[in-house]
């Protein structure tokens, strides 16, 4: 057992998980000086919506929702960091407890509700960060304002856009969350396609001198016939990428003690009970798609070879966050090296 098993195993799950993530990410902010000079990850160069990855792997959504230590997680060997999500007014989120752990699952199930300090705060704070030499491939996941309905949607998610996208490497557009009451209504393509279309011109507006990529994050559960047609919308939108998937609300074939499941409620679940169905959706999407979008594969990749297999299903780059999670913080660079390995080994 590693090191980093016997602390979570007998240490961590102890505490409530939100209280342990704010700890970790503390340790992990204060200790980037320490871990840039220490962290050596090979270079496996992926080149997509005209940038330069290091490597496949990043970490999702979700971890630094208000972009406070993108350089602390890059340096633990991510090659991209993806912040938020964001939204157009910042929020509390849901009342607590609203993240739990099923170890039998290997899995987290959430319901944040997008707790962020609001488009202006984190745009104020990634100019500085820019400013200070903020280099790392950095990507951008705005949301909705749980408080705005659904016919203001597309000006909330403009206001992030054209605050955000100056210092963003690309944005993604979050429709998929499952904890914000009817945003997934939003992947119907009649309601997305105008929002994608808001998104576009305002990042255009505020970012003239550089296109800045732009991409849209599905579901797991969205029907292969809905998925298909996100892929077409994308393709005729000018889309420059999917990521597929978010969390799903499915609770199938879980190992966990289904009272333990119960009592969580509600909440969108990451982790292994999702590798199955999202490698399915990156593959259904590539053969649609073709060469013509970029594809982020996530959702239940722990292992080498779970990622060899999102990248053999057609994903173009990676991302994790529930493995970071129980495998530690050596568990990028494990899973870079390995890709590495297996490179030199075809």
């Amino acid at each position: 057992m590693k090191p980093y098993d016997v602390l979570f195993e007998h240490a961590l799950t102890r505490i409530d998980a939100e209280r342990i993530h704010h700890a970790a990410f503390r340790a992990i902010r204060g200790a980037e000086p320490v871990t840039s000079r220490a962290v050596r990850v090979p270079s496996r160069p992926v080149h997509a919506m005209g940038l330069t990855f290091p490597h496949p792997l990043g970490l999702a959504a979700g971890f630094d929702k208000n972009a406070v230590g993108i350089d602390g997680l890059a340096a633990l060997g991510f090659g991209h960091v993806e912040v938020g999500t964001v939204t157009g007014e910042a929020q509390p989120g849901n009342p607590q407890p609203r993240l739990f752990r099923l170890k039998a699952d290997h899995a987290i199930v959430n319901r944040m509700g997008f707790n962020n300090d609001g488009a202006e705060v984190v745009a104020r704070r990634l100019a500085g960060w820019r400013a200070g030499g903020g280099s790392t491939l950095l990507g951008v996941n705005i949301g909705k304002t749980k408080v705005v309905p659904e016919e203001d949607a597309a000006r909330d998610y403009e206001k992030s856009a054209g605050l955000l996208a100056p210092y963003a490497d690309y944005l993604v557009v979050n429709v998929s969350s499952p904890n914000t009451p009817g945003l997934r209504d939003l992947q119907a393509v009649e309601k997305l396609e105008p929002l994608l279309a808001a998104v576009r011109r305002r990042a255009d507006e505020v970012s003239p001198e550089r296109r800045v990529p732009l991409l849209v994050k599905i579901a797991p559960d969205l029907s292969d016939d809905d998925v298909l047609a996100v892929a077409d919308l994308a393709l005729a939108s000018g889309l420059d990428g999917i990521i597929a998937t978010n969390t799903t609300t499915s609770r199938e074939g879980l190992a966990s003690d289904a009272a333990d499941v119960g009592r969580i409620g509600a909440g969108g679940l990451s982790g292994r009970p999702l590798t199955q169905r999202s490698e399915d959706v990156v593959r259904l999407l590539r053969s649609r798609v073709g060469s013509d979008l970029t594809l982020v594969g996530v959702g239940g990749i722990t292992t080498v070879d779970d990622a060899r297999r999102r990248l053999e299903a057609g994903a173009d780059l990676l991302q994790g966050y529930t493995a970071f999670v129980y495998e530690g913080p050596l568990w990028p660079r494990r899973i870079v090296r390995g890709l590495e390995s297996a490179d030199g080994r075809r």
